[in-house]
């Protein structure tokens, strides 16, 4: 694997320096002309995000009960790299923690001061408020991620393509994904993750100084600010530099817990039965609505509110996608496609709703109780980042909760930023799932500097609004990559349907006698033993196999090493026959009787085709028995694109 991608990191890198550049040289002019096209997309072109956003997330569903959901995101014997809750965990930190500690409070108010609908500051506003909030942040957003890193997931580990975006255009344009196509795709999405978390990491300071001011009155500044970006970024930069395991996966648990236990002392010590009941009475009014919102542009009214909000969202979900999406694909191997799909659906959008019914619902039983001036007023004025502290200062203890906020919109801000970081060195690596530590290094600290030099000199909205302005050339990105995913299913299906219908071999008086083969059934090999079956007969077996296809103009070609032996034929067209044996060890199986078993370890000859292993042993074979076995794969695979051809 390369350790950099000249085509994608050089074209990146210059990109975010003039990028930047034109931001602070530009001032209010760049902010002017990047509004104005952000505006002009959603105004003609935001039906298109409504439609697709809405259309993931239905094909989503139809896949995920088909037969389609038990692919898995790898060779069918594997199995996940991580448990349930470190995968959740890290897939949450990364996709939207920071947002529910800023948005948590302050867009459930914002609804109810200003609803789209009807007059503000009702119980018919509170009411739709948290549905609003439900929306933006509930399946639709993680549905676009879904789409992105099952298509990651899917042809990296299920076919061996480079973790990078270009990756899940391979079933349309084929190797044309290697060549200026996939680089420029690659490099949007660089682009598209390093000014989305350089622009989050740049407005969310605001909230940690606010945090800071009510606790210390340490002065809401710029300096301050600064201050606290080169914290957040050394902290990420340490984390990413440390890996995935060590660095990325551990802090995104303490994530989780913390956030849990903030959740849990909101709920105990606020309204607790009224939330209880808002939680299950908001998912109803949720689902009751959910079909009207999904598709509503307003096309009878001045679409204000549905651009500057819904359309304003789907733009930045789908931004945030390569990076977000790239992410749940790495850390996804061995899921089944029904596992990702449910998994990233619905256990982040339950924990967002809980979220924002404790929060959110809190703080709006307060303003119906004209009780939450200071929350209100925080919100009228601009002031969005004091809505949280506002709402803990209400409960016990609100000097360690407001830490504790504190800490978790810091740490929030440290997985994004180093999950982020990873996902661009993986990109500018040519899809390494190991980037050069050097890379990581690069892109963390860009970040950081990306964010304080745009505080200072100004520019972070204008970068905010061409980032979410971008989103509509990768929307299609996303539609072709779904795409090319229903043809790669649908491949596998001839491919399920070809093992079903190959006729067997017949078999004759050369196969094994049976007592011959119910012996070989209970023999246990050493590895030397192996080995040299392994070399002796497989690797002359399918030598023989490999000059005959040759003779009918196949081109074959047969590697090898000690403990195993690959043949794949190329035909006249993809993809490809591949028939591997290899050793594997395994431990003495216990149901042998007992004098006969031994603590030594065992191997086995097994057969691994393009698919993954297969999990039977031809140990003891003979040549021609071996030759048979060939066939009869080989056989299936001609069936398999006998079905692809009608």
């Amino acid at each position: 694997m390369k350790r950099i991608e000249p085509a994608v990191f050089f074209p990146a890198a210059l990109l975010v320096a003039a990028g930047v550049g034109y931001a602070v040289f530009a001032g209010d002019q760049a902010e002017t002309l990047f509004m104005q096209v952000r505006l002009a997309i959603t105004e003609s072109m935001g039906w298109l995000y409504s439609v697709s956003v809405g259309g993931f997330l239905v094909a989503l569903l139809i896949v995920a009960f088909s037969d389609w959901g038990r692919i898995r995101l790898g060779p069918d014997d594997s199995r996940p790299e991580y448990g349930f809750m470190p995968w959740f965990a890290m897939l949450f930190s990364a996709g939207m923690g920071i947002g529910l500690m800023f948005f948590g409070v302050a867009e459930p108010l914002t609804h109810y001061i200003n609803p789209p609908v009807g007059e503000g500051e009702t119980v018919e506003a509170a009411r739709q408020a948290i549905v609003l909030t439900f929306f933006h942040w509930g399946i639709h957003a993680w549905g676009i991620y879904v789409v992105v890193g099952l298509s990651l997931a899917y042809f990296t580990y299920r076919h061996g393509l480079p973790l990078t975006i270009r990756s899940a255009l391979y079933p349309l344009i084929g190797d044309r994904i290697y060549g200026w196509i996939g680089h420029t795709v690659d490099t949007i999405a660089i682009l598209g993750t390093l000014f989305g978390v350089a622009t989050s990491l740049g407005f969310g300071v605001t909230q940690i100084n606010a945090g800071l001011n009510t606790l210390f009155d340490i002065p809401i500044d710029t300096n301050v600010q600064l201050i606290l970006i080169v914290v957040i970024t050394a902290m990420a930069t340490l984390s990413v530099l440390a890996g995935l395991d060590a660095g990325i996966k551990r802090l995104s648990e303490w994530n989780l817990y913390l956030a849990i236990g903030l959740m849990v002392f909101v709920l105990l010590f606020g309204p607790t039965m009224f939330l209880i009941s808002a939680y299950v009475q908001n998912i109803g009014n949720y689902l009751d609505q959910i079909a009207t919102l999904t598709f509503n542009v307003d096309a009878y009214g001045d679409g204000v509110w549905v651009n500057d909000w819904t359309l304003f969202y789907w733009g930045w979900w789908i931004s945030w996608s390569p990076f977000v999406g790239m992410f749940i694909a790495r850390i996804s191997r061995g899921r089944t496609i029904r596992e990702f799909i449910f998994g990233v659906l619905i256990g982040p959008t339950l924990f967002t709703f809980a979220w924002m019914t404790i929060y959110g619902d809190s703080a709006l039983r307060l303003a119906l109780m004209d009780m939450a001036q200071p929350m209100v007023e925080a919100v009228r004025s601009g002031s969005s980042e004091l809505a949280l502290f506002g709402l803990l200062d209400t409960l016990p203890f609100s000097t360690i909760t407001s830490v504790a906020a504190i800490v978790l919109v810091t740490t929030f801000f440290v997985t994004s930023s180093d999950s982020g970081s990873l996902v661009k060195s993986a990109l500018a690596s040519g899809g390494s799932l190991e980037p050069p530590l050097m890379q990581r290094f690069f892109w963390a600290v860009l970040e950081g500097v990306v964010a304080a030099t745009l505080l200072v000199a100004g520019g972070l909205a204008a970068l905010q609004s061409v980032t979410i302005a971008a989103a509509l050339p990768f929307t299609l990105v996303v539609i072709l990559a779904f795409i090319g995913l229903l043809r790669a299913w649908t491949m596998e299906t001839a491919r399920r349907a070809g093992f079903k219908t190959a006729a067997p071999i017949p078999v004759d008086g050369t196969s094994v006698p049976w007592k011959t083969r119910l012996k070989l059934m209970f023999t246990r090999p050493k590895v030397k033993e192996v080995n040299d079956y392994i070399r002796e007969t497989v690797t002359k077996a399918l030598g023989e196999v490999g000059e005959e296809l040759e003779s009918n103009g196949y081109n074959v070609t047969i590697t090898g090493e000690t403990g195993w032996v690959e043949m794949k034929v190329e035909g006249h067209e993809e993809p490809y026959f591949i028939y591997r044996v290899e050793r594997r060890e395994f431990d003495q199986p216990h149901f042998q009787p007992a004098e006969e078993v031994s603590e030594d370890s065992f191997a086995r000859a097994e057969v691994f085709l393009s698919e993954g292993g297969q999990h039977y042993d031809i140990y003891g074979y003979s040549k021609l028995q071996v030759i048979r076995d060939v066939l009869r794969q080989y056989e299936r695979h001609l069936q398999w694109l006998y079905h692809l051809a009608t």
